[in-house]
């Protein structure tokens, strides 16, 4: 679903739906020694589906305890739920911005919670004038906050690694956004990129443009979510 995915009317665009629940994919990534793959809780905690999606969620957690990360309406006040639940570290986005700003007192509050060993900042990003800048609930807001190498540097204190989702290529297959991930590579911290990854191709595309020093993480493509790249042929890729 990726960028299409719109709070009114709970609407995305479903590429596919996966055959195996989280629970399942969890225990498939524990067998195979994956850590740090993403659940993540599209829908809003107002949404009618929050709390089936919540429960499937903690599920995943609770088969393969501090192998994965959770994201999704995550705040200061619920963290340590998810922490103890099982989550290695909750993947924070629109908790740490308001107004377009970053709100420092959330991201005080948020490292008081639950340490920035257990956070993750997801700095996704969408371009504008020639720019990078970061978006947030469900990629649907601009904030004011330039993707520099000073923000990664101001946010460093509260986090232990970043996320960065090309948000114009989220969840449509169409290649990675290799600008975006040479920017990436550049950066002294640890950062996952993702969006748009639909080939073995590309991942050895951003390889080449990062140098190797780029984290990424596949999607819709894999066929455990309906598409044509084999978790079988890429989950041992370094």
């Amino acid at each position: 679903m990726g960028s299409s995915l719109r709070d009114e009317g709970d609407f995305a665009l479903v590429n596919s739906d996966s055959k195996l629940d989280a629970e399942a994919l969890a225990l498939l990534y524990k067998r195979d020694g994956i850590k740090n793959a993403h659940v993540i809780m599209l829908n809003s905690k107002d949404s009618e589906y929050f709390a089936a999606t919540k429960e499937e969620a903690l599920k995943a957690l609770k088969a393969y305890p501090g192998g994965l990360q959770i994201g999704g309406g995550v705040n200061a006040g619920n963290a340590k739920e998810y922490i103890d639940a099982g989550a290695s570290h909750v993947i924070v986005t629109s908790f740490a911005f308001s107004d377009g700003e970053i709100k420092f007192e959330n991201l005080k509050a948020l490292r008081a919670a639950v340490g920035k060993e257990h956070t993750v900042l997801d700095l996704s990003a969408a371009k504008r004038d020639g720019k990078y800048y970061v978006v947030t609930d469900r990629w649907q807001k601009f904030t004011k906050e330039e993707l520099t190498p000073g923000l990664f540097d101001k946010l460093s204190e509260f986090c232990d690694e970043f996320l960065v989702h090309a948000t114009d290529s989220e969840g449509l297959r169409k290649g990675p956004d290799t600008e975006l991930a040479a920017m990436l590579s550049r950066v002294p911290y640890m950062v996952t990129y993702a969006g748009g990854i639909a080939s073995v191709e590309d991942i050895r595309a951003i390889g080449e443009v990062s140098g190797g020093r780029l984290n990424f993480t596949v999607g819709s493509a894999l066929d455990l979510f309906g598409g044509n790249l084999k978790y079988e042929e890429i989950k041992d890729i370094q």
